[in-house]
């Protein structure tokens, strides 16, 4: 028996799941105010949840960003960490080809997350931004998609509604989904014991600007 583990730690928090390769059993673990020194309980935990052992994982999952600079730092150091040894093989995936994983055409969709006020990441036909409010309504008008994955805040832009609704767009929140829908990008997707964040915007932007 041998696990497949999902780590992200682009979004709030730590969320963790492990999945048993070739079958149904799946167990998750998600806590929105963890930080990274929590992050091997939390392992720990889950796998005495799941009944395995770390030896059981031979595949591991890590999201790269964009998102928070501690976070994906720690996300994939700890991950890193596990993979050292050889005994499992590391893949860094991109957290919004993930969450587009969400949807059940992929390749069609579009992710919307919020990046700062009025600014978003957007990944639409395999092509990932950071652009205003008014260019995502355009790209979306350009290139209609039958669905969006979002985040809250997405969902909660009055502008950003307007353009779901105006396109036939459905919306699709990224909470509550399960992390193995990801376990698809294993097959695009080559290990690597080193990784770096994917920063589409650097977090000192904000400052600055």
């Amino acid at each position: 028996m041998t696990f497949d583990l999902f780590v992200d730690t682009s979004r709030k928090g730590i969320s963790m799941a492990l999945l048993e390769t070739g079958a149904a059993h799946y167990t998750e673990s998600i806590d929105e105010s963890a930080r990274g020194e929590t992050a091997s309980a939390m392992l720990d935990a889950l796998l005495e949840k799941a009944g395995a052992t770390l030896d059981q994982v031979t595949r591991i999952m890590v999201t790269l960003g964009p998102g928070s600079f501690s976070g994906l730092r720690t996300g994939v150091a700890f991950c890193e960490g596990l993979s050292f040894s050889g005994k499992r093989k590391l893949y860094g995936v991109s957290t919004l080809a993930a969450l587009a994983c969400f949807a059940d055409a992929p390749e069609s969709a579009a992710v919307v997350i919020r990046a700062r006020k009025d600014y978003w990441y957007l990944r639409l036909n395999g092509k990932e931004s950071f652009i205003e409010t008014a260019q995502v309504v355009e790209a979306l008008k350009a290139h209609p998609v039958k669905t969006v994955v979002v985040d809250e805040a997405a969902l909660a832009d009055e502008t950003l509604q307007a353009a779901f609704k105006e396109t036939g767009a459905a919306t699709l929140l990224d909470k509550g989904q399960p992390l193995s829908k990801w376990g698809k990008l294993f097959d695009s997707v080559t290990p690597s014991l080193m990784l770096e964040a994917n920063y589409i915007q650097p977090s000192y932007f904000e400052k600055l600007h």
